[in-house]
Parts: structure tokens; C-alpha cells; sequence
């Protein structure tokens, strides 16, 4: 679209929308005068009406005649002639209505009197006082009327309302064809304005269009006005000459740039080592983002070995380094294989996420699948460890899944892309937890939530973590279960919800059953000793099962 039409896209809404308000106001006050006139005229001959035929029966009164029926008929001749005498069109009639919707009185005979009876029989006992819009014989009336109790008659003054809103309708053609008139004239207008102002931009943009099509840099353009658009035809001139020394200058840029990529793919190659390719990718495609942090659902992944400093101590300096490096190769191929990102490592520990800086739909579930391969891994690791005549390695994984910040966090000499928050201080707890519980992998229950699905979960416990008050339940998980062991995670959930129910007594009988399914249990143990106490001492009213950890 030209920049001429949009000048008068921009600028026809502003008049039309002024002549429209202008118009608009105008209409209603010209029309709300016309018609409040004409109902106050309506109402005032209703007035001198109502008058005139209160005086005439007030002379029938004066002289005792309102019981002879001859004067009363010619009283009610003499209002009819006076009705005749307010008649000022021929559309306009008054007329009068008794109890039984006959008419009394009227100005002009009233077609289909008879069919409309009940018409008038309803409008009689409604006896409206203010101005309304009966419809009589097919057409629509403004009216307005009055009850006179001697005669037992409803009075009414009428007049059609195509004749009487003729005035507002006539005004309302006229508005409308005011209103074209001015929006056709404003648009001729403006377009031939339009035309004149951006005319030295046509000639801008053919001159470009002859530059590019025949390479011609020796092509100008006529500078016409003093203004603006002047001052763009001047400057386009400088441009055009300054191009052909700027082409020497582009192709260098272009072999500089070329050398450029060939060192970017190299830096990139490299820093994978030590950052994800999407995090590279990301900030090489928006390098001022690289300090803006974002707030995520992701799952957050701690794996610890236990006893490192023991086993450290008992080994060379270079079998430990490279059972390290065996051991860190298996597990972070591991969390790659399932989309997560390394984080860092902690000395032994690993920190890793999954869910940025890319995210997939299956993250939570991929970190669990990720922490149970890993366990699964360590096994074999360990045998390789005994056949090279070395200590095994014994890990413990913690899981969460929550809203995190993530984001690269330093400054812009040094900065690391981590993820930071509450959710992951609980990650790190669960992790130490492995050890108090004897478990290799425990998940919180927001991730349990999202993967009961797929895996199978046992609720451990409900625990509050050092440094919160708030307490989490905690799950051990697995891939697959024997017959066992189904049963014997069946029974433990049926043991847990009596136990959280203060049935400690049938929670120990089915803590003990477990252990035919689970000879040994840990969790099962631990149970059975807490129903023990509990059985004898009972915890307050209040208790909801929560255990206060101190650990890490």
C-alpha cells in the first residue's frame, strides 16, 4: 500500500469521525427541540381542550341542566364543533372513548370503529395521561388524553406519527446527505494533498527502482521542495555516491565475515564442553539477552556419591580421577540421553535439569527415567570398579519438579547457566535424604504427581526438610516391580493410610507383612518402630503425621 493511501487512511477517520460527531450533535439537538416542541403543543391543546370542555359542562352545572339530556347533547355538539376548531391537519383527530369502547365523539369518522372495539375498550380503562403511541386502523398515532368523569368519556388528542416526527425525519435525510457530501468532498480532497506531498517520494523510490535494475549509481533526483521531503531527495543523492565506495568496503566485510563463521563453528565445538548447544545457540542468536532470567517449570536433578572422602583416601590420586571420570562419562550421557542439561558438578555430586533452555513434554518424566538408569548404570560400574581392584561407588539421587529461575547468573566476565530457587534447595535435600532412608532415588511429590502414570511410586514419608516449617511427601520410585514386590508396595500404602489415620495398631500388622514380600525393609522397620511409640503415646489431636528432618 502506498504511503499516499495510508495518509488518507490515517486522516479520513479523523474528519469523518469530526463530521460525524458534529452532525450526530447537531441531529439531536435540532431534533430533540423539534420533538419536545411538538409534544408540548400536543400537551397544550390537550390542555385548552380539557379546558373548554370542563367549561361547557360548568354552564350546564350553573344552571341545574346536567340532567336534561337535550343540553347535555348539546354540549356535547358544541365540544365536538370546538374539536373541529383544534383540528390543524388531516391526519391529526380527536376523539372520545366510553367504558364499553364505543366512540363518543369524533373529529373524522375512525375506520373499523367495531373490529378495534376492544382496542378501545383497553386503552379506555388504561386512561393513560401522558403522551403515548396507540395504533388505530392500522397505523401507528401519537397520542395523549384525559378522563372527564361526567361524562364517563377518555378523551384523546391524536395526530400520526409519520406526520408528526415528519420535521425529524426530513432532518435526518438531510443529515445523512450532509454528512456523504462532506465525507466525498474530504476524500477528493485529501487524496489530491496526499498526491502533492509524497510526489517527491515517488520519484525517491522510481529512482532507487532504476539504480537497481540497471546498476546505474550516476541516477539523481530532482530536489523540488525546501522541507522535509527535500531534504530526503538531497541526502538520497549523498547516498547514491557514497555507495560505490561502499562496495569495495562489503566485499571485504563479506570475505572478513566468512572467516568469522569458520572461527564461530570452532568456539562453539569447544564451549560445548562446558555449555548446552542450545544455550550457545541462544545467546549467539541474542548475545543482549545473556543476563535475563526467566522464571520455568523444570525438573532438577542432585546425585551424590556417598562416602567420597573415605574412598578418596584410600586411592592414587590417578585411579581417582579416572574411576571419576568413567563414573561422570556413564551418568552424563545418561541425563543428556534424556534431554537434561549438566548443571555443574559439585566435586562427586552432579547437578543437572531438564526442561531449558529448551522444553519438552515428557521432562518430568525423563528425569525420573534418567535417575533410575542411572542407579541401574552404577551397578555395572561397580563391577568394572571390582574387576580393576577398586572401591564401588554408592550414589544417592534427589528429584524435584517446580518453578525455578533459570537463566545465566554472574557477570559479563564470568557467568554460569544455572538454575536458582526454593525448588531446587529442595532438590538438594531429597538427594541427602537418600542416605537417612536408605534409598537410592526419592522424588518430591509434585514430580511423583506428574509421572504416577508411567512409573511406579511408594510414598516413603511426609517430611519438613532444615530450614522449612511446611511439610512434603516423599517417594522412592521404580521402573518395574515383581509380583513381590507389587504386593508388597500394595501393602505398604494400605499400612501408610492407617498410620496417617492413627490406626497404629493394624499399620504394624501391615508394616510386618511387607516383610514377607520385602524381607528386610527399611521403611517397613522404621514404621513399625513409630507405631510402637505412638501406640504407647499417643501424638497430640493435631498431628499430621510430619517428621522433623535435620539433616541436610
Amino acid at each position: 500500500m502506498s504511503i499516499k493511501f495510508k495518509i488518507i487512511l490515517i486522516v479520513l477517520p479523523l474528519i469523518l469521525l469530526t463530521l460525524i460527531l458534529t452532525v450526530v450533535s447537531s441531529y439531536q439537538f435540532a431534533t430533540k427541540g423539534i420533538t419536545d416542541i411538538a409534544q408540548e403543543f400536543l400537551k397544550f391543546k390537550s390542555e385548552e381542550f380539557k379546558k373548554l370542555v370542563e367549561n361547557q359542562w360548568s354552564l350546564l352545572t350553573s344552571y341545574n341542566l346536567t340532567e336534561n339530556e337535550e343540553f347535555v347533547q348539546s354540549v356535547k355538539s358544541t365540544i365536538q364543533a370546538n374539536a373541529l376548531g383544534l383540528i390543524k391537519s388531516q391526519s391529526e383527530l380527536i376523539f372520545a372513548l366510553d367504558a364499553e369502547g364505543n366512540i363518543g365523539l369524533s373529529t373524522s369518522e375512525i375506520k373499523n370503529a367495531e373490529a378495534e372495539r376492544s382496542i378501545y375498550k383497553k386503552i379506555f380503562d388504561q386512561k393513560e395521561s401522558r403522551l403515548f403511541n396507540p395504533v388505530f386502523a392500522g397505523k401507528e398515532r401519537v397520542a395523549i388524553g384525559f378522563y372527564f368523569e361526567p361524562f364517563d368519556w377518555y378523551f384523546l388528542i391524536t395526530e400520526e406519527m409519520e406526520t408528526f416526527y415528519k420535521t425529524v425525519t426530513n432532518m435526518t435525510i438531510l443529515s445523512l446527505i450532509i454528512l456523504v457530501a462532506s465525507l466525498i468532498i474530504s476524500t477528493i480532497v485529501l487524496y489530491f494533498f496526499a498526491s502533492y506531498l509524497t510526489r517527491p517520494l515517488t520519484k525517491v523510490v522510481n529512482t532507487m527502482k532504476d539504480i537497481i535494475s540497471y546498476n546505474d549509481l550516476t541516477s539523481r533526483v530532482v530536489v523540488e521542495y525546501k522541507d522535509e521531503t527535500g531534504e530526503l531527495a538531497h541526502t538520497f543523492n549523498l547516498m547514491i555516491g557514497e555507495l560505490e565506495k561502499a562496495y569495495n568496503q562489503i566485499k571485504s566485510y563479506a570475505f572478513k565475515s566468512a572467516i568469522a563463521q569458520k572461527k564461530e563453528k570452532k568456539v562453539r565445538q569447544i564451549f560445548q564442553k562446558y555449555v548446552p548447544r542450545d544455550v550457545i545457540d541462544q545467546f549467539f542468536a541474542h548475545p543482549e539477552s545473556m543476563l535475563v532470567g526467566e522464571n520455568r517449570v523444570l525438573s532438577v536433578l542432585f546425585s551424590d556419591i556417598r562416602g567420597f572422602t573415605t574412598i578418596s583416601e584410600g586411592m592414587q590420586p590417578d585411579e581417582l580421577v579416572q574411576s571419576l571420570n568413567r563414573y561422570f562419562s556413564v551418568m552424563v550421557d545418561i541425563i543428556m540421553g534424556q534431554n537434561g542439561i549438566i548443571d555443574k558438578f559439585i566435586g562427586d555430586a552432579i547437578m543437572a535439569f531438564f526442561g531449558a533452555p529448551v522444553k519438552h513434554e515428557n521432562d518430568a518424566l525423563a528425569s525420573v527415567l534418567a535417575g533410575i538408569e542411572m542407579t541401574e548404570a552404577l551397578d555395572t560400574f561397580n563391577k568394572n570398579q571390582d574387576e580393576l581392584g577398586l572401591p564401588a561407588f554408592h550414589t544417592g539421587i534427589g528429584i524435584n519438579y517446580g518453578v525455578v529461575t533459570v537463566g545465566n547468573i554472574g557477570s559479563e566476565k564470568k557467568m554460569d547457566y544455572t538454575v536458582i530457587g526454593d525448588m531446587v534447595n529442595l532438590a538438594s535435600r531429597l538427594e541427602g535424604l537418600t542416605k537417612q532412608y536408605k534409598q537410592k532415588l526419592i522424588i518430591s511429590e509434585s514430580l511423583r504427581n506428574k509421572v504416577v502414570d508411567d512409573v511406579f511410586c511408594r510414598m516413603l514419608d511426609k517430611v519438613a526438610v532444615k530450614g522449612k516449617t511446611r511439610g512434603v511427601n516423599i517417594y522412592s520410585v521404580e521402573r518395574k516391580l515383581n509380583d513381590a514386590s507389587k504386593k508388597g508396595w500394595y501393602y505398604h500404602g494400605e499400612a501408610m493410610r492407617n498410620y496417617y489415620g492413627r490406626d497404629f495398631k493394624k499399620a504394624k500388622e501391615q508394616f510386618r507383612e511387607i516383610q514377607k514380600y520385602l524381607p528386610g525393609d527399611y521403611i517397613a522397620e522404621v514404621f513399625m518402630e513409630r507405631c510402637d511409640r505412638y501406640a504407647v503415646n499417643p501424638p497430640p489431636e493435631n498431628w499430621d503425621g510430619l517428621e522433623k528432618m535435620t539433616s541436610k
